[in-house]
């Protein structure tokens, strides 16, 4: 898969689909056009039925910063960007595909949203992340809803309503990144991560995905029955009887 937009690249790389946001002199801030590209791309990726994981980037200083402030303040950003915008984030978070993206330089407001939407964080230590919407009067969109899911929330109300911001090496330590990287190899050690989840993402570690989305909002009746539904699916699924001969034979599965 690849396709033209004007603030993004989309490439395929076998089984993973490679987001890469293309505006670096704005430090990848998304107007307009960006969420609409981010809504089209996001869709097309969770249609992809061959695609398995995705890895999302950022060109230059920033994974990105968000909203294009500079168009927010001249009237340019219409009401229908934020539905626009929390759509694509979310067709992400529950899309049948292992997300994982490449934090260097700034992830602040949108950008530390769509991080947080994805699987996987992988981030620099001197990476800059925060939620200052509050300093504009605005509400910093859902990251009032993930973000306490990773850091607890009362992290998550000084974070937002200060509009604070934190560095990589700090955000690992609370649990709002994953696996932190050295400033030089963040791309080669962000390949190693990609690898290190590509060798374990069967169907039923995308299955476990759709399960731990709800974890934090279903009653136990209601998870337990979406998890015998799901682990039905796996084990019908051919990954686990290829996992079921790996075992038999004393090798790595090979995932279809």
């Amino acid at each position: 898969m690849s396709a033209d937009y004007e603030t993004m690249t989309l490439s395929r790389d076998e089984r993973l689909l490679r987001l890469d946001f293309r505006r670096p002199e704005r430090l990848n801030a998304f107007a307009m056009t960006g969420a609409r590209e981010l809504l089209d791309v996001a869709r097309r990726i969770d249609a992809d039925e061959t695609a398995r994981m995705v890895a999302i980037t950022g060109a230059g200083r920033a994974f990105s910063t968000g909203i294009d402030l500079k168009d927010l303040a001249a009237g340019e950003i219409e009401p229908s960007y934020f539905d626009m915008w929390d759509r694509a984030l979310r067709a992400f978070e529950t899309m049948d595909k292992l997300v994982l993206c490449l934090i260097q330089g700034y992830a602040v407001g949108g950008g530390l949203q769509l991080a947080l939407a994805c699987d996987i964080r992988v981030c620099t230590p001197s990476a800059q992340l925060g939620l200052p919407a509050i300093k504009e009067g605005l509400i910093p969109g859902l990251g009032t809803f993930r973000l306490a899911r990773y850091v607890g929330l009362g992290r998550a109300k000084s974070l937002i309503i200060r509009g604070s911001m934190i560095d990589g090496a700090e955000a690992e330590r609370i649990g709002m990144v994953d696996h932190l990287v050295g400033e030089d190899t963040a791309l080669e050690e962000f390949e190693g991560y990609l690898g290190e989840y590509a060798a374990t993402n069967s169907a039923g570690c995308r299955a476990s995905k759709q399960m731990l989305l709800d974890c934090f909002d279903l009653g136990w009746e209601a998870f337990f029955h979406k998890y015998l539904v799901l682990q039905d699916r796996a084990m019908a699924a051919p990954d686990f009887a290829e996992a079921m001969a790996a075992y038999r034979e004393g090798r790595d599965p090979r995932w279809e």
